[in-house]
């Protein structure tokens, strides 16, 4: 239920205060109630302000130091101060009109001093000082000035993509640095890997070697054992040749291979033999080594 009232009485709702005149001249400010008027001796309510508090949303164009232009939308919470009515009744035609003609002036005298960056990070700052600025002015004309929030600056359009951008070309270069470390970690641990399989590999073929060298010295050994008369040496070159002939079979065999050509007289033997000896015992000498 709104404010009612007739020629000799009214009612002032709550969160609102009348202005009381007399022969047109202000009297009293008549707070939340029933309230008498006396007509006939020229008292009448005069109005009613509201006390509660009001938004004015002011959008303010300018431009930074760094000659950006942007638009800074700025909400303004002020309200009536109850003692001080009548001068906001009587002192302001247009209030609003008043505050957004001071947020201008504020604003486009702080902004220019800033780079859009600073501008960014800085907005609180020119929040306070238009708030510092309106409650000195319109506190003179009773009106308070609770808050003042900086809701939203936007560049021009073209320092929006420009921005962008440079985001997007910065964000790129930081993946591009990420990519090379994680693709230089992967070929450091793939050579690591591939330097520990090749150690791997060598320690398993010389102990295949020492094995196979292992296994011939026993069965010379006991070769030599069994026939009497053999020699060790004549039972190693017994085995080179019978090893020699094996390896022609599975050459031949093979079916990767169409031809092959093998130097093969009655000395070549001999000299297989005794390169397959060198072998062995050069297998022996490394796994001495390794152990």
């Amino acid at each position: 239920m709104g404010n009612t009232f007739c020629f000799f009485c009214g009612c002032i709702q709550q969160s609102n205060v009348g202005v009381v005149e007399q022969w047109g001249r202000f009297t009293r400010l008549a707070q939340p109630g029933f309230h008498f008027f006396n007509p006939l001796a020229g008292e009448c309510l005069a109005g009613i302000l509201s006390t509660r508090i009001s938004s004015l949303d002011v959008r303010v164009e300018t431009k930074t130091k760094d000659n950006v232009f942007v638009q800074l939308l700025c909400s303004i919470q002020y309200r009536v101060v109850k003692e001080n009515a009548d001068d906001a009744f009587y002192e302001l035609q247009n209030p609003q009109e008043q505050i957004q003609a001071y947020v201008f002036d504020v604003t486009r005298a702080i902004v220019p001093r800033m780079n859009l960056d600073e501008l960014f990070e800085q907005k609180d700052h020119v929040a306070k000082a238009v708030l510092e600025e309106l409650a000195k002015v319109m506190g003179d004309y009773g009106y308070s000035i609770e808050h003042i929030l900086m809701v939203d600056i936007v560049p021009d359009p073209s320092v929006r993509r420009a921005m962008n951008e440079i985001n997007a070309a910065q964000r790129m270069q930081l993946a591009s640095v990420y990519k090379g470390e994680a693709e230089k970690v992967l070929q450091v641990k793939k050579a690591e890997a591939e330097a520990e399989s090749k150690y791997l590999g060598g320690v398993g073929v010389a102990r295949q070697r020492q094995a196979i060298t292992d296994g011939l010295r026993e069965n010379i050994l006991n070769f030599s054992h069994k026939v009497e008369g053999a020699s060790p040496k004549e039972v190693m070159d017994l085995i080179m040749i019978t090893q020699y002939f094996d390896t022609i079979k599975d050459l031949g065999n093979s079916s990767k291979n169409t031809t092959v050509f093998i130097p093969h007289g009655p000395g070549h033997v001999r000299d297989i033999g005794d390169q397959i000896r060198n072998g062995l015992m050069e297998a022996s000498s490394a796994q001495v080594n390794l152990d």
